[in-house]
This record gives C-alpha cells, sequence and structure tokens, in this order.
C-alpha cells in the first residue's frame, strides 16, 4: 500500500514505542496515513538514534522490544495507520563492549577464518592479517597498564575483545601480537584503518549486504515483520554506501513483494534517480532544495554574499566562492580523514597493473595521483556501475571526461598522464570483472560518495555560509534560488516518473529545520537591511568576523536566546568547518570564545536588536512559512512530516533536533503561526485523504500561471483537475513593489471552494489580493455538483 502521508517518529528510550502508541491518536487525526519509525533493531544502549545497529535479530529493548513494536503496530492499525520502518544495510556499530555485536566479535576471535568473515569489508592484507581497531586514548606503550585479561577476553576500560584460542596466558606483548585485531591509537584510524566504515566514524564498520548469505541473516528480522503485517513499507538509510545498490534493492524488492519503498539517495544539480532501481523514489531532499528555492531571492542572494565577502573576508577556496571552497575541503577530507580509503584503491589498483603486461609500468605515485584527483573531481555521489558491466551515461558523467582531462594536465610527461584513463576505467568497470576490478569498481563509488558527504554537507556548507539557509542536505549553496518555472518541471518529472517518491522539508539530518530555513531565506529579500543590522552588532567581540556572521544568522532563524543550544549548533559548526577547531584537534580556547561570544551577542542583551528585526520581517516569514509547508502537502509525492512539524518547529543541527517534542495541537483561536501552521496542514492531509486519486500515483500535475504586474509572487498548480494550491512567494519584495495589483490567477473551468476558510468560493479569473485576504496560501478543492 502506498502511503498518502508519514509522519516521521524518533525513537529512543525516553520515547519507547509505548510513547509513541500514546500520539497514535493525535496522529491519525492529523490525516497522516503512516508512522514512520527511526530503526527499530537493537543498537548500541543509549543510542538516540538507532543507526548504530548492533543486532539485526532482535527489536531494541529499550524501546520495549519486539511485542512494544507489535502492539504500537496493532494500536496503529487500529486508528487505520500502517508502519514504515527506517533500516540501515551498509553497516553496524563496533561496539563497547565489543561483544554486543557478535559477528564482529566472533572474526575478532577466529580472524578471516570465521564463517561471520564475510559479513564485512575487511583489507586483512592492508593490516598484515590483522583487524585496527583504533580505540586507544594513546599509543599502545602508554596503554598497556590499562590493559586486563578476564578470562578469555581482554579488557580496556568499557572495552572487552575475545582472545584467540589459546592465547589467554600469554605475557600481554605476546598476547597482543597473537590476535586477530591490532589495538591501536585512536588517532591511526585516519591513515592506518583497513576496514569499511560508514564516512569518517570508526565506529560503524561496513556491512556487505552484496552476499546472499549476510542479506538473509541481517533481513531475516525485518523481512518476518514485514511478511507479519507488521511493517508495510521501508525507508533504505545511505544506499550509496553499499557495492552495488541496484543489485540490493532488487533482492530486498523481491523479499518484500514490492512493498512501498524509499531510499536516501542525494542527487546532485540535474542529476536523476536511475531508472532501473525497484523503488518509489528518494526520501525528498530534492523536493526541499527545489521548495527551499522558490522562496530564495536570486538578486538578493548574491547582493548578501558580496556582504558576505565584505564582513566575513573568508580566503576565496575557504568561504569566499562556493566551487573553489568544495573543490579545496574535499581534498582536505581524502588526504585527512579518508586517507585509509585511498590507500587501498591505490594498492588494489598497483595489483591490478601489476597482474597484466598491458598495464604495468605505472608507478604508484601516478596511481595515487590519479586516483585522488579524478575522485576531488566527482561532481555527484557516486557512479553506478559494476565492474565488466554495461557503462551508462549517468556513470560516464559521475567521473567525466573533462575532469580527466584536468587531471592529465598535471603530469608532465604525456605518456605518465596515461594512468588517468586507467584509473578512470577501473573506476567505471570498463576493464573487465575479476575480484580485485571488482573491488577497485565498487570502492572507489563508496569512497566517492563518503568523500561528497564529508567535503560537502560536513566541511563546505559550514565553510560557505552567505545565506545559511541554503546550506542544506541536498541544496546547492552556490545556486541556491529555484525559479517557478524549474518548480514545475521538476514536479512534472515526479508526477510522470516518481509519483509516490517521498518528500521532506524536516528531517533528522537537516541542519536547520524547515522553520528556521524560511526565516532565514527572507534575509535574501532584504540584503542591505542585514548588513545594516550586523554593522549595530560588531560591539560584541566574536572570535572571527566568519562566527559572527554565521551566529548571527543562526539566531535569527532559531528566535530564541537559548545559550546551550545554540553555543551546541555553533561548536559543531566551527568543528566541522575546520578552520579555526575541529572534531580531532580541538582549540579549547578558541571554542570557549565561542561560547563566550554566543553568552554575551546571540543569547545575551543584543539578542533584542534581532528580535526586533525578526518581528518586523514577520509577515514575510509566515508567508514562508505556510507556503513551504502547503507546498510539500500537495505536490506529487508522499509527504512525510517530521515529528513537532505540523506546528512551528525550530530546530538546529542534530542532536538538537531530535529532541522531544509536543504532541498536543495548538489552540485554534490562539492567533500564532503554530496554529495557522497546524490548520494548514490538517486541512491539506484531510483533502489527500479524501481525495486519494488526485494526488495518488495517477493524479496529474497541472502548473497555473498568474497574469500581472506581480505573476512572478505567485506559484500555483492543479492536481488532476481537483485541487487548487496557490502560495506567495518572496513576499517582501511583493511589499515593496506595492502588491499585488491587478494580477489574476486564472483557475481551470468550474467552480473552486476554499478549503482553509469555509464559505468562500472562486471561479474563472480571480484577483490574487481577493484570493488572499486571509492567509498568504490558498487551498481550493472543485465543487461538485
Amino acid at each position: 500500500m502506498t502511503p498518502t502521508a508519514t509522519y516521521r517518529l524518533q525513537l529512543r528510550s525516553d520515547f519507547p514505542f509505548s510513547a509513541a502508541e500514546e500520539a497514535v491518536p493525535h496522529l491519525a487525526a492529523l490525516g497522516v496515513s503512516h508512522l514512520h519509525l527511526s530503526p527499530v533493531l537493537e543498537a548500541v544502549p543509549g543510542s538516540q538514534h538507532g543507526y548504530d545497529v548492533v543486532d539485526h535479530a532482535r527489536v531494541r529493548a529499550e524501546l520495549g522490544g519486539e511485542e512494544g513494536l507489535r502492539a504500537l503496530s496493532r494500536t496503529a492499525g487500529a486508528h487505520g495507520l500502517g508502519l514504515i520502518l527506517d533500516i540501515v544495510p551498509n553497516h553496524m556499530a563496533v561496539p563497547a563492549p565489543e561483544s554486543l555485536n557478535r559477528p564482529l566479535w566472533e572474526v575478532l576471535r577466529e580472524g578471516p577464518g570465521s564463517p561471520y568473515a564475510r559479513w564485512f569489508d575487511i583489507d586483512w592484507e592492508g593490516g598484515g592479517g590483522k583487524v585496527l581497531l583504533p580505540v586507544l586514548a594513546h599509543r599502545i606503550g602508554d596503554e598497556l597498564e590499562d590493559l586486563t585479561v578476564e578470562g578469555e577476553t581482554l579488557r580496556y576500560y568499557d572495552h572487552a575483545f575475545p582472545l584467540r584460542e589459546g592465547t589467554a596466558s600469554l605475557p600481554m606483548p605476546e598476547l597482543l601480537d597473537a590476535q586477530w585485531y591490532r589495538l591501536g591509537w585512536w588517532r591511526l584510524a585516519r591513515t592506518e584503518l583497513n576496514y569499511r566504515r560508514f564516512f569518517t566514524i570508526s565506529e560503524l564498520i561496513g556491512v556487505r549486504v552484496e552476499d546472499p548469505e549476510v542479506f538473509a541473516a541481517s533481513h531475516a528480522k525485518i523481512l518476518e515483520l514485514v511478511r507479519d503485517g507488521v511493517v508495510e513499507g521501508l525507508r533504505i538509510d545511505h544506499p550509496d554506501g553499499l557495492a552495488d545498490p541496484e543489485a540490493y534493492l532488487r533482492r530486498l524488492g523481491e523479499a518484500v513483494g514490492g512493498r512501498w519503498t524509499v531510499v536516501e539517495k542525494i542527487l546532485t544539480g540535474p542529476e536523476r534517480l536511475p531508472a532501473e532501481w525497484p523503488v518509489a523514489g528518494t526520501t525528498g531532499y530534492d523536493a526541499l532544495y527545489r521548495i527551499d528555492g522558490l522562496f530564495t531571492d536570486p538578486d538578493g542572494t548574491g547582493e548578501l554574499t558580496a556582504h558576505y565577502r565584505d564582513f566575513a573576508g573568508p580566503a576565496g577556496d575557504r568561504g569566499g566562492y562556493w566551487e573553489a571552497t568544495v573543490r579545496r575541503s574535499a581534498y582536505k577530507v581524502l588526504t585527512h580523514e579518508l586517507a585509509a580509503e585511498t590507500r587501498y584503491l591505490v594498492r588494489t589498483a598497483e595489483r591490478i597493473c601489476a597482474a597484466d603486461p598491458a598495464l604495468r609500468d605505472y608507478a604508484p605515485w601516478a596511481l595515487r595521483t590519479a586516483v585522488r584527483e579524478l575522485l576531488v573531481r566527482v561532481p555527484v555521489y557516486r557512479p553506478y556501475v559494476t565492474a565488466g558491466g554495461p557503462c551508462p551515461e549517468s556513470a560516464e558523467a559521475a567521473v567525466p571526461v573533462e575532469a580527466a582531462r584536468q587531471v592529465k594536465a598535471a603530469f608532465t610527461v604525456r605518456e605518465e598522464a596515461a594512468v588517468v584513463d586507467v584509473v578512470r576505467d577501473l573506476a567505471l568497470g570498463k576493464l573487465g570483472g575479476g575480484p580485485d576490478r571488482a573491488a577497485f569498481c565498487a570502492r572507489f563509488a563508496q569512497t566517492a560518495s563518503a568523500l561528497r558527504a564529508k567535503s560537502v554537507e560536513d566541511t563546505a556548507f559550514y565553510r560557505y555560509t552567505p545565506l545559511i539557509s541554503a546550506n542544506e542536505v541536498g541544496g546547492e549553496p552556490g545556486a541556491p534560488a529555484v525559479s517557478p518555472a524549474d518548480f514545475h518541471a521538476f514536479c512534472e518529472r515526479l508526477a510522470r516518473d516518481w509519483p509516490a517518491t517521498g518528500t521532506v522539508l524536516s528531517t533528522h539530518d537537516t541542519k536547520r529545520s524547515a522553520d528556521v530555513r524560511a526565516r532565514i531565506a527572507v534575509l535574501s529579500e532584504c540584503p542591505q537591511r542585514w548588513a545594516r543590522l550586523l554593522a549595530g552588532l560588531v560591539s560584541v567581540p566574536a572570535p572571527d568576523a566568519h562566527l559572527a556572521w554565521t551566529a548571527w544568522q543562526t539566531v535569527l532563524g532559531f528566535g530564541e536566546p537559548d545559550a546551550e543550544r545554540l553555543t551546541a549548533a555553533l561548536l559543531k559548526s566551527v568543528r566541522e568547518a575546520g578552520l579555526h577547531t575541529s572534531w580531532t584537534e580541538q582549540d579549547a580556547g578558541y571554542e570557549q570564545a565561542v561560547a563566550d561570544f554566543v553568552a554575551a551577542g546571540p543569547a545575551g542583551p543584543p539578542f533584542e536588536t534581532v528580535a526586533k528585526f525578526a518581528r518586523d520581517l514577520g509577515p514575510y516569514v509566515r508567508a514562508n512559512v505556510l507556503g513551504a509547508a502547503l507546498l510539500h502537502l500537495t505536490m506529487p509525492g508522499v509527504p512525510d512530516l517530521y515529528q513537532g512539524t505540523e506546528r512551528e518547529f525550530r530546530a538546529l543541527v542534530d542532536p538538537d533536533n531530535r529532541r522531544p517534542v509536543d504532541f498536543t495541537p495548538p489552540a485554534a483561536d490562539d492567533g500564532g503561526l503554530s496554529a495557522e501552521k497546524y490548520a494548514v496542514t490538517v486541512a491539506a492531509l484531510g483533502l489527500r485523504r479524501a481525495r486519494p486519486e488526485a494526488f495518488g500515483e495517477s493524479g496529474t500535475y497541472t502548473p497555473l500561471t498568474a497574469v500581472g504586474p506581480a505573476a512572478d509572487h505567485c506559484v500555483a498548480f492543479c492536481r488532476s483537475g481537483e485541487t487548487v494550491t496557490a502560495v506567495t512567494r518572496l513576499s517582501l519584495r511583493l511589499a515593496e513593489a506595492g502588491g499585488w495589483r491587478d494580477t489574476e490567477l486564472v483557475l481551470p473551468e468550474g467552480r473552486w471552494g476554499d478549503v482553509l476558510t469555509r464559505g468562500r468560493a472562486f471561479a474563472g479569473p480571480v484577483r490574487m489580493a481577493d484570493l488572499f485576504t486571509e492567509r498568504p496560501v490558498a487551498l481550493l478543492s472543485r465543487e461538485r455538483p
């Protein structure tokens, strides 16, 4: 069954299945068809998200166990709701104690001969026959006294490691040398790690779900829940981490009988989801970018960027210019955080070349240069291709010929530059099959994905900050504005190709909730006013001007002088940026200066100056918040509402956005934005439920064009000839230009009732000023005879 709308719940020990049960009546009344649950399998104790799975065979005890999940399913079903599960095929946790992950425990005890060795992407040769476990606080010579043996277990604080049979009685140095693992200083992970991990997180080890036995074992419980009707659909976390996403999705689709499945796939620019994938679509970041872009003024963004460069003074490749910042960030991530992954690719390429006379005599330095320089030029997350298989156009575009030409230019000797074509062909699977070629092809794609995520989302997004509302997962900070024509083209394509895809505005991974972004986006319409505001705030000293710019935009969007939450978000921002401090090389003095600045500035007395500025922008924020919400709920696709976003919801980067929420509906007569947003949400979801054929997979999408002096400020469309959505965009610019004046929207034939304000109806051409009398958005439904 395809959902009509889903509602995301973040499960945790203080919000278990029983708490979700209590929220079911409210969520059913809201109008969604399914609850979308964060991962439910057994995870690291105390996990706040569940993506660190340790046991695929059990439902998490901290949430109420399998009986709790089944009880939630029964309660949801009694209220007409189904369940969608978020599943994690790419990785498992390396927990403390390690015994929590039984497959990993057995590998550590028995080595490559273990039946579980096939579970994990471990490069035994690269580790000298051992798995590096970078868990020590210092070099091992400084930690020997903290290593103890208890029976057949080696202990180090919270960690526990199995001992190889017959080694428990050995002296400590010999005992350590006798194991299938090597305990190491945590800093060695960047260069010495020999297992695939999730991005740069060594506590998450990659799982080889491409192996049929591993797939069967790691999915047995999920498939049982699907067969038993407990679960009706799936969200797939990070498919780009898999060796062969398409093959995995085909196997999964067959196992679940084609049930509704969406993938967390980030599409970059014009990139399309592979048409061959047997899924309903993505989780919706592509829709988020288009919706946000509609409320971003292209002209004002350019002016704002100029003010940013004057105020913050960033170097061109460290925040001054988008593409240059992305490229430098990629080099930084690849040569530091992903050095071990690069080393694996180079070693594999060396073996391939050594084994084939036609490929010999390429120097290791040349292979290393080609691998590194091609990786930083992959313009999307990864190519989708297998060694020896066909190479579609999309894969060719993922490792462009132009990128290869640029890399070749770095070689002084033309004959040596030929190595670039060899590495590109290996990455695209063009040099045939075989274990090493298959390994290189898959790992190049997996590394490209990790590199893109870490260099763009987790580095460049925090370095290039003219308008931080544009720095969102799936976004394009260098080109944040989206025209109505481009939005309509995107929606028409969804209605045609992916009508059941997911759409989102806020998720557990968004760096700022939709309503925070909506407030900040108004700055693109008033860049000079923002510059004047900042000029009056420079009396509060900041560690650097870049931080000041980011911090003041953050508090404007957040709207509260909450020092604890603002400081946490900004410390994460400066660590991710890596310009003055980082996660692995923290500068305590700088970070204290950040906290002091937040307390004295954004969370101090100057906050009232920002609050007054925000109040002046209130009407335009309202238009953005309500407009984005209504577009999301009525455009093609299946809207996913993140918990709490049916009302005004202001949250910063995780874990702030995973805080518990209040499910009590706001009072209808409180006159606030929360009540308005709630009313729009309930009305739109109610209409989706009442007219499923209009919004479902067979529904159509027709753009409607306003006529008149302010036509560009209206975005409107008709769904299946049954409903009309119209919203106001760039409302501040609209007000400055004199309002709607004689602008009209020509409605499709028939009489159209106002869903948001009962008793009103329209036909034919309608003046925008009349349509938007009550609020800056309108939702109409064709009145039937």
